[in-house]
């Protein structure tokens, strides 16, 4: 794992949440994207499995660190386990909460030499996104969900119709732009679980009717202009499957 020396290099406020924010992305992706090949690689059959997010936001399932005591504190110990013996949704579910428990400690043991304030405002950043189990069980509600011909949550956001055109949401005045901020400030990208900004490219799948930054799902705007219909990732690869 890539752990920077704790003692050696104490760690900001802004840096643990950095790395707290990579941590959570990596886990998410595996408990949603890539949550196919983390369902696989859960054996039951083999020895105590946890799942790891990683600073440079992938994720891992391995066995816990052999080290006494563990440079950091380690996930729940043996999900692998319990994965045949519940329905899936719930297996998932009860995994997203052990990492978010997970990765409240990892900046917590970080933030130890934080003083008060320092550790307050750390909390109120990590709090301000959701959590992997709110994300995984879908218990953040998307608070009026844009429709196909409502256009897209930003000025800088575009919606396609069956008919490929696009769907611009252009606020032309402060008024109708402040009830477009509020209207979908609860709105998360389907990728990394981030609320939505005003001033980031979003896109809508015209499948599942999911909002994604541009940036996570690699669409630019330009890119954007010639899809007739977009399918995010997780559409395109179960149509790939069928």
């Amino acid at each position: 794992m890539e752990i920077a020396s704790i003692t050696s290099n104490p760690r900001t406020v802004e840096e643990i949440f950095k790395d707290y924010n990579a941590r959570r992305t990596g886990i998410v992706r595996a408990l949603t994207y890539d949550v196919d090949e983390f369902y696989a690689l859960c054996d039951p059959e083999k020895e105590n499995l946890c799942l790891y997010g990683h600073p440079n936001e992938s994720w891992e399932v391995t066995l816990p660190a052999e080290e006494v005591p563990p440079e950091l504190p380690e996930p729940a110990l043996g999900i692998n386990f319990a994965r045949d013996g519940m329905n899936r949704k719930d297996w998932l579910s009860l995994v997203a909460v052990h990492s978010d428990s997970w990765l409240l400690s990892v900046a917590f043991y970080f933030g130890a030499r934080l003083n008060r304030n320092e550790r307050k405002r750390l909390f109120s950043m990590i709090n301000d996104l959701p959590t992997v189990f709110e994300v995984v069980a879908e218990r953040k509600p998307l608070k009026d969900k844009p429709s196909a011909d409502g256009g897209s949550k930003s000025r800088l956001g575009t919606k396609r119709s069956s008919d490929g055109q696009v769907k611009n949401s252009s606020k032309l005045t402060d008024d109708s732009y402040g009830e477009d901020e509020d209207e979908h400030s609860e709105t998360l990208c389907g990728s990394c679980g981030g609320n939505y900004n005003a001033d980031e490219f979003w896109i809508g799948c015209d499948i599942c009717e999911r909002w994604f930054h541009g940036k996570c799902v690699k669409i630019t705007p330009a890119k954007a202009e010639s899809i007739k219909q977009y399918k995010c990732p997780s559409c395109s690869l179960k149509r790939g499957k069928q």
